[in-house]
């Protein structure tokens, strides 16, 4: 084939995923963008500026509210990667065949149902009424119906639970490729479980524990049903201060660049997380 047919082909094989990445990311956040910088300083009167921007940075409930979502979603990553990681190495390392396959799409099962009905389980959990409040009352922990739901518990739980398989599969992804051998020779070699593990398995499974962290930490900062469902209304996540605006304050141009802040403070965030690991998104992601 000649380079002019193989040109062609690659642009008619990339022409669905431009088209995609331009009308339904590109084009919307450059419109969200322009709407962000607009100010309303009349009835139907707009000026271009900053304003909106600034508001974030002068109202302590916005500032406030987005330092508590950043904060729970660190915990919520961490949380997650120390639960995870057990479950990673031992689909990974210690299971062969069918046990493996068998682990791994018990991971799978509970993302088949959407976010909505997996979130309205655990409130069924969770509730007043509910099987954990009836289950300790039948042992005899609890004298009378405990309310689980509407507090920071239930929050991490939902969000532990929804962001499990995106710390698991590139674990589990990343752990596969790790050498036995090299393990048994740490082993031969006198050393512990916890020197091994500091020594060789968690160097090796660092891209694959830093890019699950990237998702999950997305993931939860960016999540609205869980904090909302679980939490209440009064979660105070900075995700329902941005639906609060565009939806029940009609006020596009402040939910906009609320949008753009959340955004931006998260990227630097993960970057920072980057640089402390020494990681860099390259390797993070596989190349």
């Amino acid at each position: 084939m000649s380079k002019d047919g193989s040109r062609l082909g690659l642009i008619l094989l990339m022409a669905p995923l431009l088209l995609w990445l331009v009308t339904l990311i590109i084009l919307p956040h450059i419109g969200l963008f322009v709407v962000s910088l607009s100010e309303k300083v009349g009835v139907r009167t707009y000026e271009t500026g900053f304003g909106n921007y600034a508001v974030f940075f002068t109202e302590p409930l916005y500032w406030n509210t987005f330092a508590r979502t950043a904060y729970m979603s660190i915990m919520a990553t961490a949380l997650t990667l120390l639960i995870g990681f057990p479950v990673a190495y031992y689909i990974a390392k210690l299971t062969r065949g069918r046990s493996k396959t068998t682990l791994f799409l018990m991971c799978l099962i509970p993302f088949w149902v959407s976010e909505l009905v997996r979130t309205f389980g655990w409130m069924i959990l969770l509730r007043e009424t509910g099987v954990l409040s009836s289950f300790l009352q039948y042992l005899g922990v609890i004298n009378g119906p405990v309310e689980f739901l509407y507090n920071d518990f239930a929050i991490m739980t939902g969000l532990v639970y929804t962001s499990m398989l995106f710390m698991v599969v590139p674990l589990v992804t990343t752990l596969d490729s790790l050498d036995d051998s090299l393990i048994e020779a740490g082993y031969d070699l006198g050393a512990s479980s916890l020197s091994i593990l500091r020594e060789i398995i968690i160097p090796h499974a660092m891209p694959g524990i830093v890019s699950g962290c990237i998702v999950v930490f997305m993931l939860s900062l960016g999540n609205y049903l869980t904090p909302i469902l679980l939490g209440g209304k009064d979660s105070l996540w900075f995700t329902g201060l941005i639906y609060s605006q565009f939806i029940t304050r009609f006020n596009w141009e402040l939910g906009s660049a609320f949008g753009f802040l959340l955004l931006g403070l998260s990227s630097v965030i993960v970057f920072a997380a980057l640089k402390l690991t020494g990681q860099s998104l390259g390797k993070t992601m596989g190349r």
